[in-house]
């Protein structure tokens, strides 16, 4: 959530970024809430100032034996007391109207990120590795998947409905070792630490990450009011919800491998064969909570240690710094990494991660307590994949397919595989 204070010291700062997120203007209107809460808030002071001084002065005018002043003094009392519960309930509504208002609003961008309407302007920083050269055809993973007899999307739909898939043998398994093998990496190597947490959460988490209010048709929600996690972003970033954490225990990291559920409202159409876009995907995800100052060099480790990922498993990938118009609605600032695709001939998505600043923070009252002084200061968090499981799976069948219609274990999950190399049709 924005911070009211800001807006009002900088209105234009606001409107100008809010445009670059094709969102209207909307500072002054803030600011008339703002205005009238805390008008409200003043009043309220006011009468219960006056409320105070007249209870004091009934007293001294029963002891001077002035009945009819303290009986008017008790009188005043009385009508104060209704009006500050009228003004009470006026600022609770003044406070409620503002607290809607900023919380559909998203994050202000960084100044270093590139302007822009949509995917066609995000901007390549850089590459790793090469694309495939093959003398045999290139094939989809759904193809290769099918042909194989590991992937059966017909008996999915049977079981769900559209956006499922059953994975079989040796193809469930190499899921499995991608994910233990995500996980083993970022703890070992990156300094993690591996969470276990609930798949089911309360309005108040998804509230938190960003989800809530703006995005519940993106979600699924059960028959008691909780909802399934569409990642682990939402339960490792409300770990600290409501938390004051001592700055010499920053930077917190954590590190978990889950299931994601995503309605995938508004993509009818789009991906509609294979894997690439699931109601239901294992995804490991990255968590780091700082402080204000380390939260950009966290940004830059965090996708570094997403990359590494890729770079074991022998994959080509690009990063590219997402436009305004395409980042999420937390994030001030994403580089999402973008595997490439042989049977696609394209780059997809397979990482996305992104720093929030303070956004997040204000709206689960995370904070931190800085040695040496009073006041408290919001954390900064930051989320990533690391990386989509999935469409790692994806990545390995369509790039290590070969000519034979087998495909190649990565050489780093060959120990996830019990040895096995080559993944062959079932016979």
């Amino acid at each position: 959530m924005l911070d009211i204070k800001w807006i009002r010291d900088n209105p234009g700062l606001m409107d100008q970024a809010l445009k670059k997120r094709g969102a209207e203007p909307i500072a002054e209107r803030l600011i008339a809430l703002d205005e009238a809460r805390r008008a409200e808030i003043g009043r309220l002071q006011d009468m219960q100032s006056r409320r105070n001084a007249a209870s004091k002065e009934i007293g001294t005018a029963m002891a001077a034996g002035d009945k009819e002043r303290a009986e008017a003094l008790k009188a005043e009392v009385a009508g104060l007391r209704q009006a500050m519960q009228d003004s009470e309930e006026a600022a609770r509504r003044n406070d409620e109207d503002l607290s809607a208002a900023l919380s559909v609003l998203p994050n202000i961008p960084a100044d270093d990120v590139p302007e822009g309407a949509d995917e066609g302007d995000n901007v390549e920083i850089r590459t790793h590795g090469n694309k495939s050269t093959w003398t045999h055809p290139a094939k989809e993973h759904f193809e290769i998947g099918e042909a194989l007899g590991g992937m059966d999307f017909e008996g999915a739909s049977k079981i769900s409905g559209a956006r499922f898939t059953v994975l079989k043998g040796d193809l469930a398994r190499l899921e499995r070792a991608l994910g233990q093998f995500m996980l083993d990496l970022h703890t070992t190597k990156h300094g993690y630490q591996e969470v276990s947490p609930p798949l089911l959460v309360r309005d108040p988490a998804l509230f938190g990450t960003g989800q809530l209010p703006k995005f519940e048709e993106d979600l699924f929600k059960t028959g008691d009011g909780r909802y399934l996690i569409p990642t682990a972003e939402v339960p490792l970033t409300n770990l600290v919800r409501d938390e004051i954490v001592d700055m010499a225990n920053l930077p917190l990291r954590f590190t978990a491998l889950t299931p994601s559920f995503r309605s995938e409202a508004g993509s009818a159409g789009r991906d509609t064969r294979g894997m690439l876009r699931q109601h239901q995907f294992m995804k490991c995800e990255l968590v780091s909570i700082t402080d204000a100052e380390s939260s950009v060099a966290e940004h830059e480790r965090m996708t570094a240690c997403a990359e590494e990922v890729l770079k074991r498993l022998g994959l080509h990938y690009r990063v590219v710094t997402l436009c305004t118009g395409d980042m999420g609605f937390s994030a001030r600032k994403t580089y999402d990494i973008e595997v490439w695709l042989p049977g696609q001939n394209a780059y997809r998505e397979i990482s996305s991660c992104s720093v929030c600043g303070d956004f997040q923070a204000r709206r689960m009252n995370a904070r931190y307590r800085v040695a040496g002084e009073k006041t408290m200061r919001f954390v900064h968090t930051l989320n990533g994949s690391g990386i989509a499981v999935g469409r790692a799976l994806i990545a390995v069948l369509e790039n290590y397919l070969n000519a034979d219609g087998s495909v190649t274990v990565p050489e780093a999950l060959v120990p996830y595989m019990g040895s096995k190399t080559r993944i062959e049709a079932v016979r």
